[in-house]
């Protein structure tokens, strides 16, 4: 029974590491938000085809935003703009922009 001890630990740091490994890092977000500002980061902006109000995503859940983007992804939302962009994102790419996002109050305002 102790010989499995050492395997036991180890699982449990690896589904550790998963868990650390899966979660967003704000500052990789930032680095990655690039393209999202451009729209996202103008108070107020309103898009001009299709014309909508672009949403804020500063200080929005991270659970919202990850499901919108892998909705936008799987094309269950139309809008072709946020479809091209999701689909070169990966579930760590999501995970990193949501954090860096509910993180970003300044974009609230």
């Amino acid at each position: 029974m102790h010989a499995s001890l050492p395997w036991l630990g180890a699982i449990v740091l690896s589904a550790a590491l998963g868990v650390a490994q899966a979660a967003g890092d704000p500052a990789k977000g930032r680095d990655k938000a690039g393209n999202c500002l451009g729209c996202h980061g103008i108070p107020s902006y309103t898009s001009v085809y299709p014309t909508y109000r672009v949403p804020r995503l500063g200080g929005q859940h991270p659970e919202y935003i990850i499901a919108a983007l892998k909705a936008y992804k799987r094309g269950d939302r139309p809008h072709p703009t946020m479809r091209a962009q999701a689909a070169t994102l990966s579930d760590q790419d999501m995970a990193d922009l949501a954090a860096f996002f509910s993180h970003f109050k300044e974009m609230t305002k």
